[in-house]
């Protein structure tokens, strides 16, 4: 008899019941008896108790499906060892669902945060195996994410959407992708969809090379430019400030612009006479069925899942390497986040066919 539990942290997206089915078809396949245990709405339903027992048929057509079944919510780690309002020990709290059904390991699906207190219970003597998901594709240890690639997918099309209205109004289009820290969705999406301009966190920009940029395709007679911008993009000028400071101006910016796009919009109203407009996808990035890439890939993930369990091999997260799924001690991953460089292959291949990242 082995007996597991399931809890999907964080934000959504769209392989997560994909990933779920994979470790739970991978278990049902090599054992007589098995006990599932999703728990309701992430960390919240662990520390409160409120799980539900399911059975192979919660799983059964759920490949395609977005989402979660188990529900989400966020959870910030750096609260996780404060009491809540009731003066509850959340990580006691955890710990003593775990034992109550006396759990053989806990299967966690999340990003970076929810890593984090996936390492902390790792720590506090539980068995823990994570699933790195995120449409960010920002977590360290794995060249792949879950929920990547499906977004890629969403954030390309509404690119693609934009070059046909863009050019038949001669149109400055500003695309704001998610990505509040780094920008890799923005990066893919970008290139994927033809977009002339790139702008991510760890490449602040100058708005005059911005605007160079803009003036040399109308010089070369092209009447429109699409920018991809990550909601986190930043200015040279702000990427200098100091933490303290640079909280401070956000708060400036929050007061007169919803995002970063209509911030650029603004300061490049003030140097361009064209026509400027703004779309944002928004939490579309995130919905929707799994493309074919993230059910593979899922599946992958979640059937190495199984074989740790099976095999009583703790403590890892599972991520791909060089194509191939591995195992990674959660104590070497936790809490890094994996940057695009400056230097990186792809950004430098994307200068070279004369994509601006504005530096």
């Amino acid at each position: 008899m082995k007996r597991i539990g399931l809890l999907t942290s964080g934000g959504d997206c769209q392989a997560l019941n994909a990933t779920m089915r994979g470790v739970v078809k991978g278990l049902t396949a090599n054992l007589d008896e098995l006990e599932v245990y999703g728990f309701d709405d992430g960390y919240k339903g662990l520390i409160y108790g409120n799980y539900r027992m399911l059975s192979a048929k919660d799983f059964s057509g759920i490949l395609t499906r977005g989402g979660t079944i188990l529900g989400t919510s966020r959870q910030p780690f750096k609260l996780m060892r404060v009491p809540d309002e009731k003066g509850l020990d959340k990580v006691e709290a955890m710990k003593q669902t775990y034992h109550k059904l006396r759990l053989d390991c806990l299967v966690i699906l999340g990003g970076n945060g929810t890593q984090k207190t996936a390492n902390l219970l790792r720590e506090e003597g539980l068995n823990i195996i994570h699933l790195p998901k995120t449409i960010d594709n920002d977590i360290w240890g794995t060249d792949m994410t879950f929920g990547f690639q499906s977004a890629v997918n969403i954030a390309t099309d509404a690119i693609d959407c934009i070059h046909t209205t863009a050019a038949s109004h001669s149109r400055v289009f500003i695309v704001e992708v998610m990505g509040h820290k780094v920008g890799w969705l923005t990066l893919h999406a970008g290139i994927a969809g033809g977009a002339d301009i790139i702008l991510i966190p760890e490449i602040p920009y100058d708005i005059d090379k911005v605007v160079e940029a803009i003036n040399k395709r109308n010089r070369a007679g092209k009447g429109f430019t699409i920018l991809a911008v990550a909601e986190g993009a930043v200015s040279k000028e702000d990427a200098k400030l100091s933490k303290k400071e640079w909280k401070k101006k956000q708060e400036e910016y929050r007061k007169k612009y919803p995002s970063i796009a209509y911030q650029l919009e603004d300061e490049l109203q003030k140097k361009l006479n064209l026509d400027i407009r703004i779309t944002i996808p928004g939490h579309m990035q995130r919905g929707g069925s799994p493309c074919p890439y993230d059910r593979v890939l899922s599946t992958r993930l979640g059937s190495e899942a199984a074989k740790l369990i099976l095999e009583e091999d703790y403590g890892y997260m599972v991520g791909i390497i060089n194509g191939k799924v591995k195992k990674v001690p959660l104590g070497e991953c936790a809490g890094k986040l994996k940057m695009v460089s400056p230097t990186d292959q792809l950004v430098e291949d994307a200068k070279r066919i004369g994509i601006s990242f504005g530096d």
